[in-house]
């Protein structure tokens, strides 16, 4: 269901009943329905004929008009019945709402770890016009926070990857690489010097309130890496004794 509109709606309207027999019990009736994900509450009035003279009308028409927004989105998130759970006295507190808004901009706030880099040839050094390797290893994680005294779980993970070779040269990736042999992030360089090549970490998360079910966190965050110094070198033959 969509829960982003949801309208409320009474159809029909006091001033529109005709006047019912002054031998008739008449009453306001209410029933509510989900269509195209908006929630509409339809009143009707009804008389009975065989209550006998003297009768007169009761009740009102159901009250939707207290119906705060922010508690029918609440109660179908919880998959409770918003005319139970939202028809409260006007003076009833709601329950504090975390709305995705406010959980995206804690996202936001974490500290989220740098991704370690990994060059091989290890050392420091590569060759020139060598496939040399990058990758990382950073893995999912969860973190916790309280927001408007609610308890909310995250569940982080590396969605994609920036590569900085230090050369000018860069490529995008959903993949962490891999360690030799199983090669998948490479770079060759075409000439002898030093770079500070770095990977940029960008996280995606779900959220879930107070063990509900698990939702997606609007946006994402972008750590940058750290630069490492990195020397390129020309191999050069050497002649051994037999």
């Amino acid at each position: 269901m969509t829960r982003a509109a949801i309208v409320l709606v009474v159809a029909a309207v006091a001033t529109l009943v005709p006047s019912s027999p002054a031998d008739a019990a008449c009453s306001w009736s209410g029933a509510g329905q989900s269509i195209n994900g908006m929630v509409q509450v339809h009143a009707t009035y009804e008389c009975d004929q065989d209550s006998g003279a003297g009768a007169t009308q009761t009740g009102s028409p159901p009250r939707d008009s207290d119906w705060d927004a922010n508690c029918v989105r609440t109660a179908l998130t919880v998959e409770l019945e918003p005319a139970e759970f939202c028809d409260l006295p006007p003076d009833t507190p709601l329950p504090p709402v975390v709305t995705p808004g406010l959980v995206a901009s804690a996202f936001r706030r974490l500290p989220l770890p740098e991704a370690k880099l990994v060059i091989q040839p290890p050392n420091g050094r590569t060759l020139v016009n060598f496939e040399t390797n990058f990758y990382t290893e950073q893995a999912e994680f969860t973190r916790t926070v309280t927001l408007l005294g609610r308890r909310v779980e995250l569940r982080i993970w590396p969605a994609s990857f920036g590569w900085r070779f230090g050369d000018g040269e860069s490529e995008e990736s959903t993949s962490p690489g891999a360690a030799y042999p199983d090669l998948e992030i490479t770079h060759k360089y075409l000439k002898t010097g030093r770079v500070s090549p770095s990977v940029d970490t960008t996280y995606a998360a779900q959220f879930r309130v107070d063990g509900g079910p698990w939702r997606d966190v609007t946006g994402t965050v972008t750590i940058p890496g750290s630069p490492h110094a990195l020397r390129i070198v020309e191999a050069r033959p050497i002649l051994v004794g037999s």
